[in-house]
């Protein structure tokens, strides 16, 4: 089965695959849905009937897998405005294998239009992708989404829900480019409005590339959150593999969709859920990914959220052991100089994951039916600049990494930063803090020529946790001060409580834990304190006596929130911190939730 660049066939046949070890036919397993369905009571007639009522005729439900397709389409994502037409592709494969395709619409959390964050409504689209499944008579699922929070909200509620699933990611758009030069979504929105505001480039020149810079559908172009999630949760096994590198205009992302719909209901027979081959090396081997990639550090967060649904324990130190390890290999934006269709035409991650595969499990299992070390073997890689291996990093471990864990006094949980993309003068520094308690603040008094700050300032925004904002924006690359622009600064140290987008570059530290809102030492920094920043020693610290703030703290007051009510204040009284995966606290882990009662 061709999807692409990559061999996707599976490792036994679907009619071979209905015989487990025991000699059981699958075709003997009672089916979910046959709850639903097959009872001969008045419920049972119900169900049946309302289903022809929708102009279904029995033979195309009755004894057939049902399988549903969780659709994160919107008009208001750019970056899914495509899986309406997926669903169409993943319904052919569903019918061809013989199952039975129904299509459940779910909140689309596409960037950039929803505010105040997706973030916020990350852990909303994993309780409806749950509860989805959960009170209708599926089977089997496939998964449609691709941006950013999109990837683990949907996979998390299948974690939990472990019903057999497969992920068809959205596929990154087509490569931009300006007036000669490559341009990457996020990654260069953000270089050229610095250099609007420092005065390089026209009102003209900006509005120009508005049309010019995204020009297809699907996700960013470059490594930022979406590619970085879709490619880890490839690495993991939970889609074919390579798929997460298939562009979404490309007519191979079409029969990608509907090799998922054929392969969903083999798996349903096989009884292929996640907790059958999900382990802690599946998720090691996400990581491994995560650090060759160099991703987004939001990464961090979805990645140890996945985990904690599986029961699988993963911690910041594991991240940052890995990173410390493995190094930039794929040459992308931010921290390489190529675009994801580049990436898909050297080769895409299979090949990717044959570089690196010293550092994967091999035997860990696959949606695909065989292992990851089968799914890989034959890879070849067409352009050894863009997809290089360790012998020939991108970024050297000496140079950077994709994620350093610091803590200290002001982030005893943690805080991370993606030392690949920041510039190196900038990682042993001490300088004077400039805070800000809001993005509003901050946004206001940036770019006023009167502002007091040099390059040395350490610019500090709090209140932009989970918790505080709520949600966790994405505020955390601090734009630098109109004055120090214009004098030539394109990076200066900046600490939040928040995150950053994956497209964005600096020397970030974000997910500074706790939070400030919750009382944590961010909260306790003063405009001039000396903060001290020593990557190399894996310390953030306020250059502050414990007895003044041990006075700070007794003084400090949690901030108002204006939210009684909604699903913020639910979000507010139940979020997680960032080194614990921002899940709700009724949601992590691995207990039993009992099937619904049909009566």
């Amino acid at each position: 089965m061709q999807i692409g660049l990559a061999e996707t066939r599976p490792a036994v046949k679907n009619e071979e695959a209905k015989v487990s070890d025991d000699g059981d036919s699958s075709a003997n397993r009672p089916r979910r849905s046959q709850r639903w369905y097959d009872s001969q009571d008045m419920r049972g007639f119900a169900h049946r009937q309302r289903t022809q009522q929708m102009g279904i005729r029995r033979e195309e439900f009755l004894g057939r897998p049902v399988i549903g397709i969780i659709n994160t389409w919107s008009e208001m994502s750019p970056c899914h405005i495509h899986l309406r037409e997926r669903a169409q592709a993943v319904k052919r494969g569903v019918l061809l294998a013989g199952g039975y395709p129904v299509e459940l619409p779910a909140m689309s959390v596409g960037e950039v239009m929803v505010k105040p964050t997706t973030m916020l409504y990350r852990n909303f689209l994993a309780m409806e992708t749950e509860e989805l499944l959960r009170s209708h008579p599926i089977d089997g699922a496939v998964l449609l989404g691709g941006c950013d929070k999109s990837t683990p909200g949907l996979l998390m509620g299948a974690i939990s829900m472990d019903l057999p699933v497969i992920y068809c990611p959205a596929g990154p758009m087509s490569n931009g480019q300006w007036r000669g030069t490559k341009t990457g979504a996020g990654t260069h929105t953000k270089k050229y409005w610095d250099e609007l505001r420092a005065g390089n480039i026209t009102a003209d020149d900006w509005i120009d590339l508005e049309s010019r810079m995204t020009r297809s559908i699907g996700t960013c172009n470059t490594m930022g959150t979406a590619s970085t999630m879709t490619s880890i949760v490839d690495a993991m096994g939970l889609t074919f593999t390579g798929a997460s590198s298939i562009p979404a205009a490309d007519s191979g992302h079409v029969r990608m969709a509907s090799a998922c719909g054929e392969r969903i209901v083999a798996m349903v027979a096989e009884d292929l859920k996640p907790s059958t081959f999900l382990t802690r090396d599946s998720f090691l081997n996400g990581v491994a990914a995560y650090m060759a990639l160099g991703g987004s550090t939001n990464a961090a967060i979805h990645l140890i959220a996945m985990a904690g649904r599986a029961g699988v324990s993963l911690t910041l130190d594991d991240l940052a052991q890995a990173a410390a390890r493995i190094p930039v290999c794929a040459n992308l934006f931010p921290s390489g100089e190529y675009l994801m269709e580049d990436f898909f035409f050297a080769g895409g991650l299979r090949a990717q994951l044959a570089k690196l595969s010293d550092e994967l499990d091999l035997s860990a299992r696959t949606v695909e039916g065989r292992t990851l070390g089968e799914a890989i073997a034959g890879a070849e890689c067409f352009d050894d600049d863009v997809i290089r291996g360790a012998g020939h990093p991108v970024v050297p471990l000496s140079r950077g990494v994709t994620l350093a864990l610091l803590r200290g006094n002001l982030c005893p949980d943690g805080a991370i930063i993606k030392t690949s993309a920041a510039e190196p003068r900038l990682l042993d520094h001490t300088g004077p803090a400039l805070v800000f308690d809001s993005h509003a603040e901050l946004s206001a008094s940036i770019d006023q020529p009167d502002l007091e700050i040099t390059e040395d300032t350490v610019l500090i925004l709090r209140n932009a946790g989970p918790v505080g904002a709520p949600g966790m924006p994405e505020w955390g690359n601090l734009p630098i001060p109109k004055k120090l622009l214009a004098k030539g600064v394109r990076d200066m140290v900046r600490i939040s409580d928040a995150r950053m987008s994956g497209t964005h570059y600096g020397a970030c530290i974000v997910h500074a834990a706790p939070e400030a809102a919750i009382g944590g030492p961010l909260a306790l920094v003063r405009t001039g304190d000396l903060i001290r920043l020593n990557v190399a020693a894996g310390t953030l610290d306020m250059l502050v006596d414990e007895a003044e703030l041990a006075h700070r703290r007794a003084a400090w007051r949690a901030p108002d929130t204006p939210y009684q009510r909604s699903y913020a204040a639910l979000y507010q009284a139940h979020v997680g911190q960032a080194p614990q995966g921002c899940d709700f606290d009724f949601l992590a882990g691995r207990a039993p939730t009992p099937e619904p009662p049909i009566f």
